[in-house]
C-alpha cells in the first residue's frame, strides 16, 4: 500500500494533532502510539511518526528511546513498503522493533472500515 485511504489518513492526522496539543508527555506519547499503528502500512506517515517520537524522546533527554526511534526512522519507510512491520506495535522502544501487539478496538474498526 501506498496511499493512505481517506478515513485512516483523517485519523492518523487526529491523533498526530492531539500529540502536537497536549503538554502532557504521557497523553503525548500515547496519541503518537495510536498515530503508530495507524501509520505502519504507510511508508511516509510511518516515517513521519517515528520522526515526532524521536523529537519527544530527544525532549525528554531519553537516550534509550531516542536511539530506538533514530533505528525505526531509518528501517519504518523499507518496512512499510514492503509490508514487513509487526501489526499493532506502538513504536516505542520498549515495544521491540518487531513485536505484534493487538490493536485496540476502536483502531481495528477504524482500520477495518477504511480498507
Amino acid at each position: 500500500m501506498t496511499e493512505m485511504p481517506t478515513a485512516l489518513r483523517a485519523a492518523y492526522t487526529a491523533e498526530m494533532t492531539a500529540a502536537r496539543a497536549t503538554s502532557v508527555d504521557t497523553e503525548r506519547w500515547a496519541h503518537l502510539e495510536r498515530a503508530h499503528i495507524l501509520s505502519q502500512p504507510y511508508p511516509w506517515p510511518h516515517t513521519r511518526n517515528h520522526i515526532a517520537m524521536l523529537g519527544l524522546a530527544l525532549r525528554q533527554r531519553d537516550r534509550r528511546e531516542a536511539l530506538g526511534q533514530v533505528v525505526r526512522i531509518i528501517v519504518a519507510a523499507p518496512g512499510s513498503a514492503l509490508g514487513r512491520y509487526p501489526e499493532g506495535n506502538t513504536g516505542r522502544t520498549r515495544a521491540g522493533l518487531m513485536t505484534p501487539m493487538p490493536i485496540p478496538e476502536d483502531l481495528a474498526q477504524t482500520i477495518a472500515r477504511a480498507i
